[in-house]
């Protein structure tokens, strides 16, 4: 491990949030706000920024993987502790600063603010804007840059793509960055314009699109999207919020030329056949129960929540704490799921649930047929044994992690529908939860050391585990 090549891509990473810091102090100053609390935070990032690079400047050794890992790793939690201190600044206490920055980073959407129109809109927008940094990876644009830093960026690009394959979609690692930006922009614009034309103000447009685009779903108003009570910009959202779902792979085969490359990927067929299914079992629960006027309220809401959840968003138009036990178990089982490998999305990604379920069925075929040979094949393609074995060990530890968190949640008072949909919503960076964490609640009545928690599993959830938990292994930080 050469510390100080990690100790020098982290300091060029904070001086990146500084930078990126100057977006909200525009709006501070449009709005006539107070523009101190960004103004020392930008300062104190490209202090420090600067500081850690000239700790590491001299190094020239390649990032490996364990550097790689170690950057990851370390990078998003310092972009939290860093991106907390406008919050801070703005009187918060730290860990709830550092909470809303995890969640913002991470596209995790759970909030500890009980009112969050009484903000300054400059720091709502950085509030919105983390999203939209996490929403790709701070760490992937970060790649795109590394080749005039004299680092490799293959390392760090699979560490932060989220999904069991992080596969390049052009040779050199930096260009497939930039890529995924140029995408990630693209659709953007695309949203951040359409909403204008609905008639949302630009800055209002532009918070939300960062929450839908990122998969984050952190809005200006305590309603969540509710709050304009439009058809049209639920729609929207509902579409784009697809959109950063589905696998920026699939975007880029559709750009060269292969029109059919979403209807032909297995995984993208799965993922919209399981959100038609849910919207559908949600709706006519919804209608038997009269819980809404009519068919197309009840589908609108139906649909606004199941992308939402399957997406990892986050956003409102309903209480879905309201609904039956029927529907708000089918949304708890669809945070598990997430978007797709390679999406914004977070969760387990369909491809794993896919993997998966293939295995237990083929597993349940051999017990009345020991001799059958049957290969595990997505999109016709044989899944690798050391591919599958990852899944399973994902899973599995995901499930630990789950039950472990739970009950630390649980010893501290929490009640057990909180303790566990608070560790669900943040393992998989869905956002609200249910019991004192619902869709109408935050996370502030949780005790400080359940924030500190819950902050851990936002990120072991943003970076799949695997790139935070190595950091805590004194093997890791040894020899190469």
């Amino acid at each position: 491990m050469n510390a100080r090549t990690v100790v020098r891509l982290v300091g060029v990473l904070t001086v990146f949030i500084g930078l990126s810091m100057g977006f909200p102090l525009f709006w501070s100053w449009y709005f006539g706000e107070s523009m101190r609390a960004l103004a020392l935070s930008m300062g104190i990032c490209l202090v420090a920024g600067a500081g850690l690079c000239a700790v590491g400047w001299g190094s020239r050794a390649p990032v490996m993987r364990r550097e790689g890992m170690a950057v990851v790793g370390l990078g998003w939690l310092l972009a939290a502790f860093f991106g907390a201190l406008p919050f801070y600044f703005s009187g918060l206490g730290f860990a709830d600063a550092y909470f809303e920055a995890m969640s913002g980073f991470t596209t995790t959407g759970s909030t500890i603010l009980p009112d969050i129109e009484r903000l300054p809109r400059g720091i709502l927008f950085w509030r919105s804007f983390t999203h939209w940094l996490g929403g790709m990876g701070i760490v992937v644009l970060f790649v795109a840059i590394l080749p005039y830093l004299r680092a490799s960026g293959k390392p760090l690009f699979k560490s932060e793509v989220p999904g069991p394959i992080a596969e390049a979609l052009r040779p050199r690692v930096s260009e497939t960055a930039s890529l995924l930006w140029r995408l990630y922009v693209g659709l953007s614009l695309a949203q951040t314009l359409t909403l204008w034309l609905l008639g949302m103000p630009v800055y209002e447009a532009l918070c939300h699109t960062f929450g839908t685009m990122a998969t984050g779903g952190f809005s200006i108003w305590n309603k969540s999207i509710g709050h304009y009570d439009s058809a049209a910009i639920d729609v929207v959202v509902i579409v784009f919020m697809i959109l950063a779902g589905t696998s920026f792979g699939l975007y880029f085969q559709v750009l060269r030329g292969r029109w059919n490359a979403l209807i032909r990927d297995a995984e993208w067929r799965f993922f919209m056949g399981l959100i038609g299914v849910s919207v559908l079992f949600i709706a006519v629960d919804l209608l038997w129960h009269g819980t809404y006027g009519g068919f197309l309220q009840t589908l609108r809401f139906a649909a606004f929540q199941v992308v939402s959840i399957i997406t990892t968003t986050g956003y409102g138009t309903a209480d879905f704490a309201q609904w039956t036990s029927f529907s708000q178990l089918l949304l708890v089982a669809l945070m598990f799921v997430g978007g797709c490998a390679g999406s914004t999305g977070g969760g387990m990604k369909v491809i794993r649930i896919m993997v998966i379920l293939k295995f237990l069925y083929i597993g349940m075929e051999q017990v009345f047929r020991p001799r059958m040979v049957r290969v595990l094949k997505v999109n016709g393609v044989p899944v690798e044994n050391e591919v599958r074995n990852a899944i399973l060990v994902f899973f599995c530890l995901s499930l630990n992690i789950l039950l472990f968190c739970s009950l630390v949640m649980a010893a501290m008072g929490v009640d057990i529908v909180t303790a566990v949909t608070s560790v669900i919503a943040t393992l998989n960076n869905i956002g609200p939860g249910l019991g004192v964490v619902g869709p109408a609640e935050n996370f502030a009545a949780l005790p400080t050391a359940g924030k500190y928690l819950l902050s851990m599993c936002m990120v072991l959830g943003r970076l799949e585990l695997f790139a935070v938990l190595v950091l805590f292994m004194p093997s890791f930080w040894r020899g190469r």
